[in-house]
């Protein structure tokens, strides 16, 4: 097996993404997104790294791609395997053939984990969920590389079942998404104060399990509107219609508030975030157990929305409350909605602010990666 020169220089490395259309849109999940801001992160270093985008499945390559395709390039695995230095499995999944193939050449892989999958897996044997097949575990990969929000439920599911070493690595972000989308939309998407005391509330959680769960941000909008009923003029739940429409158990909790008996509560469908915070909201409320930071957070502070929000490990930004306390939660919220409207332009400038440690253009981030890929370049490789 060759080894791979350690020294500091532009390293050629693939991310891995799984295309499943050849214009698949950037807001079906975060996954491409992150591909995209990782390759900025490593285009960004100093060493200007040559990074592409590794498509795993069958489906074409075209200009169909909602990306720049000359800043951010996209290969097939057969197209890219013999210029690498470094694969990033992110996205899309290489199999044993591919490993093996990038193990005799020297390359180093690394499993970049984004996703809370011991929660995924527990979820789909549990309820015996449709689909479900048994994974490829791949126990070859030279580290693991794992995303603070996902450490929680899954670094040691990771490091149990892949036999590597792992660590906790820094988020990355960018708002060229959130932006581009957003372009095209009054102020850019971008928050500004309607004037009237009354505000538009909204819970837009995934609702794919129960780590991003619309109940308890409802709740604490409940108690809100308990409490000062004049100040709430609507509450918007996104992907939430399925319960409305096929779950008598959520209807009949939903039914016994106050907010839903005075018509001002709706349980809506799926949207995206720029286009639903610009027509909809002034304010959104979000709870989470286990997954302590997410891209909505991000996208909503940093086009000056308040969040009211109880993820730990981003408590400086918008406005935090502890873990399940949604009294503390509503007591903010309507703080919140008496304040922000006065200071909301220097509430966006200093979220931005905030919101910089992680951008994919931050230098001291993008030293932070380059030392994780050099400090594994100099190490010994799995076998």
């Amino acid at each position: 097996m060759s080894r791979i020169n350690a020294t500091p220089r532009p390293l050629r490395i693939g991310i891995t993404i799984g295309l499943r259309s050849e214009d698949e849109s950037l807001w079906i999940n975060g996954i491409k997104q992150n591909a995209i801001f990782l390759a900025k992160l490593f285009q960004n270093s100093v060493h200007r790294h040559n990074v592409v985008l590794l498509n795993t499945t069958d489906v074409a390559v075209t200009n169909k791609l909602p990306w720049d395709l000359k800043q951010f390039p996209v290969a097939s695995f057969e197209a890219a395997k013999d210029n690498l230095d470094v694969l990033i499995e992110l996205g899309g999944q290489i199999n044993d053939v591919q490993t093996d193939y990038l193990k005799q050449r020297g390359t180093r892989i690394i499993s970049y984990c984004c996703g809370p999958e011991y929660v995924a897996n527990a979820q789909a044997i549990v309820f015996q969920m449709p689909g479900f097949q048994t994974p490829f575990i791949n126990q070859r990969y030279d580290e693991i590389w794992v995303i603070p929000q996902v450490a929680e439920t899954s670094l040691h599911y990771f490091k149990t079942l892949r036999r590597r070493p792992a660590r906790v690595i820094p988020f990355v972000w960018d708002p060229m998404c959130i932006e581009e989308r957003s372009k095209a939309l009054p102020h850019g998407g971008e928050y500004r104060p309607h004037g009237g005391r009354a505000k538009k509330l909204s819970v837009i959680e995934a609702n794919r399990d129960l780590l991003k769960f619309c109940l308890y941000p409802t709740f604490l909008a409940e108690l809100a509107f308990r409490m000062a009923p004049d100040r709430i003029e609507f509450l918007h739940v996104t992907n939430a219609d399925r319960f409305v429409n096929d779950d008598f158990g959520f209807v009949a909790l939903m039914k016994g508030l106050d907010i839903v008996k005075a018509n001002k509560a709706s349980f809506v469908g799926s949207f995206p975030t720029p286009d639903f915070l610009s027509q909809h909201t002034d304010l959104v409320i979000s709870h989470q157990w286990g997954l302590a930071l997410n891209y909505m957070y991000l996208e909503v502070c940093w086009q000056g929305y308040g969040l009211v929000h109880n993820a730990h490990l981003v408590p400086e930004i918008g406005y935090y409350y502890h873990e399940n306390d949604v009294e503390e939660g509503a007591r903010i919220l309507l703080r919140v909605l008496e304040e922000h409207d006065a200071h909301w332009e220097d509430y966006r400038s200093d979220q931005r602010k905030l919101i910089g440690k992680y951008l994919a253009t931050n230098p001291e981030l993008s030293a932070a990666y380059d030392d994780l890929l050099f400090q594994l370049l100099s190490s010994e490789p799995a076998p």
